[in-house]
C-alpha cells in the first residue's frame, strides 16, 4: 500500500472528549471516527487489526472444536419473555417495532437465540456436546459511554455458547475454552489475569472475566489477587479474611443506651466525638434496588460492594439512595433523621442485608433515626431485626488477606476483554430447550457462554501497548507490519531503494506500506509512530554507506543494515508470528 493512497488523515491534536489512552490515539492516528454518542466508524487501518483479531479468534476456536455460526442482530420480544430477561434485562437492552407493529430489540448478546437454535436442532444426547459461536456487532444503550471503543454502544464481539448433557461435560468444555482464551490473548499480545467475576446479567452460577492488566485510566475494575497463589478476582467478586479488628466495645461504654452526638453527621465525626476507632460503629446505608429501599448493614471501617449487595437482593439495579429518599422513607416510618444517623429499628417491610462483619460485632454504636442521637454499648438483639440476613457485601481492600493463603492481596487496574459462564440450565428450562437421554428420558442442556471483546482486545491492546509518541501494535495484530520511508521523495537513490525494499516485502508475503508522500522527514517519522507499525526501515543519509536503517517500533532499538538484510530481518520477524 502507497501511503500516499491510504484512507487515513491523522490529528495534530486528541479529540477533546477522549478521556483514555486507546480512545486519544486510535482517534488521532485515524484509526476511528465517532459517529455518534458511543458509536464508531471504523476506518481502514482499524478494520485490518479487527479481521486481524477476529483470525486469531476464529483459528483458537476451531482448533478448540467450536462451529461457527451467525445469528440474527435484530431479535424478536418473545423469545426474551420466554427466557424472562425482557423486562429483567433494564434500559441496556434497545427495544424498537416494525412497520407491523412486532417488538423487536437489538441484541446485546444471543443466550435466546441460540437456546432456541439448540431446542430445534439438538434433539439427542447421541448429538452432544455442542459449541456453536459467531462474531458480530452487538447493541447495548450504554446510559453513559465513555472510553471510546471500551464502553461504546456498538461493538463488535465474539460470543460461544456450548451445548452438554451433564455438569461434568461443562467443567471440561469450560477449560477447554479458558485454555482457548489464553492463547488468543497471548497470540494478540496481551498479558491478561483469568480472575472470578460476578455474572451480571448473563447470569449463572460460576464466571470469571480475563484482564488485562494496566496503569493506565482506562483499567474499569480493581483486580485483587495474590502473589503467593493463583487466587485472584474482580472487586465486584473478591473476597478476603479480615484482619483483626476492634469489634468489642465493652471496654468504651459500661451499659447501653441513646447518647446526644450533636453534628456527627460522618463516621470520621462520630468516632473523634466518642473517642472510639470506626470498627465499633455499625454503619446503615440506604440503596435503591430495583426502585424498592433496601438497607445495608456494615462495620464501619468498609465499604459495601454494590453488586455484592445487588445479587444478595437478588436485583437487576442499583444505586445510593437520594437525600429526598431517604427523608421519604424515614417519614414512611414515622422517623426524621437525616443521613448519619439512620439506623435499622423499626424498619419493618423494609429489606435488610447484613454484611459478615456485623456477625461478630458487640457494644458497638449505631443510629437510631433520630438526628443528633445515637445508641452505644448496643448488641445485635437491640436492633430489632427479625431476620438476620447475612451475606458477603463487603468491598475488599488492598492488604486484606487472601481467602486460600493467608497472605495479603495485592490490588490492579484491569480492562476485561473476555469472559465465560457456566450457565448451567438458567436459559433451556425456561424456554423448554431439551434433549432426549439415553434412557429416554427429556433433560435440559447443561450450557456455557463464552464472550471476547473483538474491538475491546483491540483498544485494550493500545492501552497496553504505546508510548507518548503513539502505538505500538504487536506484530500479530498490526494493520501493517513495517512502513519504508525514503527521506526524500526527490532523491531517486533514497527513492529507488525505498521502492526496491517496498517491492522485495510484498514478494514476500509482508504487509507494507510505502510512504511516497512529499513530505518532510519529520512528518513521515512522527505519523509512522503515531500509527503504530511495529518496524520503519528509513533509506536516507546512510545509503552512501550502502545501508539503510531499521526501527523497531515496541523498544525504539534502530539497526543500520543493508537494504537486503533490512528485508531478511523483517521477512523472518513475520514469519515468525504465531
Amino acid at each position: 500500500m502507497k501511503m500516499s493512497k491510504l484512507f487515513v488523515q491523522t490529528l495534530r491534536e486528541y479529540p477533546s472528549d477522549a478521556e483514555v489512552v486507546s480512545h486519544k490515539m486510535l482517534a488521532r492516528a485515524g484509526y476511528i471516527r465517532k459517529l455518534t454518542s458511543g458509536v464508531y466508524n471504523f476506518l481502514p487501518l482499524m478494520w485490518r487489526v479487527l479481521k486481524k483479531i477476529e483470525t486469531i479468534v476464529r483459528e483458537e476456536m476451531d482448533a478448540s472444536g467450536a462451529q461457527e455460526l451467525l445469528m440474527p442482530f435484530v431479535q424478536p420480544k418473545e423469545l426474551w419473555e420466554e427466557s424472562g430477561r425482557w423486562d429483567a434485562y433494564g434500559k441496556e437492552l434497545m427495544r424498537l417495532k416494525d412497520r407491523h407493529d412486532r417488538i423487536m430489540c437489538l441484541g446485546p448478546t444471543h443466550e435466546e437465540v441460540i437456546t432456541a437454535i439448540a431446542r430445534d436442532g439438538l434433539k439427542s444426547y447421541k448429538q452432544l456436546p455442542v459449541n456453536l459461536y459467531q462474531i458480530q456487532s452487538k447493541f447495548r444503550d450504554e446510559v453513559r459511554p465513555r472510553y471510546g471503543l471500551l464502553r461504546g454502544r456498538e461493538f463488535i464481539m465474539k460470543d460461544a455458547y456450548s451445548f452438554d448433557t451433564d455438569e461434568a461435560g461443562l467443567d471440561k468444555e469450560y477449560e477447554n475454552m479458558a485454555r482457548a482464551y489464553k492463547r488468543i490473548f497471548d497470540r494478540c499480545g496481551l498479558d491478561t489475569k483469568m480472575v472470578q467475576s460476578d455474572s451480571g446479567a448473563i447470569g449463572g452460577s460460576v464466571s470469571h472475566e480475563f484482564m488485562v492488566i494496566t496503569d493506565t485510566d482506562a483499567g474499569e475494575n480493581d483486580v485483587f489477587y495474590c502473589n503467593n497463589c493463583d487466587y485472584s478476582a474482580n472487586s465486584n467478586h473478591a473476597v478476603s479474611k479480615l484482619p483483626p479488628a476492634v469489634v468489642d466495645g465493652k471496654e468504651y461504654f459500661s451499659k447501653t443506651e441513646i447518647i446526644d452526638t450533636p453534628n456527627t453527621h460522618s463516621i470520621e465525626e462520630l468516632g473523634k466525638f466518642l473517642n472510639i476507632p470506626s470498627t465499633l460503629i455499625l454503619k446503615t446505608l440506604v440503596y435503591i434496588v430495583d426502585k424498592k429501599p433496601v438497607l445495608a448493614l456494615i462495620r464501619a471501617d468498609r465499604a459495601v460492594e454494590e453488586t455484592k449487595l445487588m445479587n444478595a437482593v437478588g436485583g437487576i439495579e442499583i444505586r445510593i439512595a437520594s437525600s429526598a429518599e431517604i427523608a421519604e422513607l424515614m417519614a414512611s416510618k414515622g422517623f426524621d433523621a437525616v443521613p448519619g444517623f439512620i439506623g435499622p429499628k423499626g424498619m419493618d417491610g423494609i429489606t435488610i442485608i447484613i454484611d459478615e462483619t456485623v456477625r461478630d460485632m458487640k457494644n458497638f454504636v449505631v443510629g437510631v433515626n433520630k438526628t443528633d442521637k445515637h445508641q452505644v454499648g448496643a448488641n445485635l438483639s437491640d436492633l430489632g431485626i427479625k431476620e438476620f440476613n447475612y451475606h458477603d457485601i463487603r468491598l475488599v481492600e488492598e492488604g486484606d488477606i487472601c481467602p486460600e493463603c493467608g497472605k495479603p492481596l495485592l490490588v490492579t487496574k484491569g480492562i476485561e476483554v473476555g469472559n465465560i459462564f457456566k450457565l448451567g440450565t438458567k436459559y433451556s428450562k425456561p424456554m423448554n430447550a431439551v434433549y432426549t437421554d439415553i434412557n429416554g428420558e427429556m433433560k435440559p442442556y447443561i450450557m456455557g457462554c463464552y464472550g471476547i471483546g473483538i474491538s475491546r482486545t483491540a483498544a485494550a491492546a493500545v492501552e497496553a501497548h504505546h508510548d507518548e509518541f503513539g502505538i505500538k501494535w504487536p506484530l500479530s495484530i498490526a494493520p501493517y507490519h513495517v512502513v519504508v520511508v525514503p527521506v526524500s521523495t526527490n532523491d531517486e537513490s533514497q527513492m529507488s531503494t525505498a521502492e526496491k525494499i517496498y517491492e522485495d516485502l510484498l514478494k514476500s508475503g509482508v504487509e507494507v506500506v510505502l510512504d511516497d508522500r512529499d513530505e518532510r522527514a519529520g512528518v513521515k517519522f512522527k505519523d509512522a509512530d503515531l500509527i503504530g507499525f511495529p518496524y520503519r526501515i528509513t533509506a536516507g543519509k546512510t545509503l552512501t554507506e550502502g545501508l539503510v536503517e531499521c526501527k523497531i517500533r515496541e523498544t525504539g532499538e534502530v539497526m543500520k543494515l543493508t537494504p537486503e538484510k533490512a528485508v531478511e530481518f523483517v521477512r523472518n520477524a513475520v514469519a515468525n508470528i504465531k
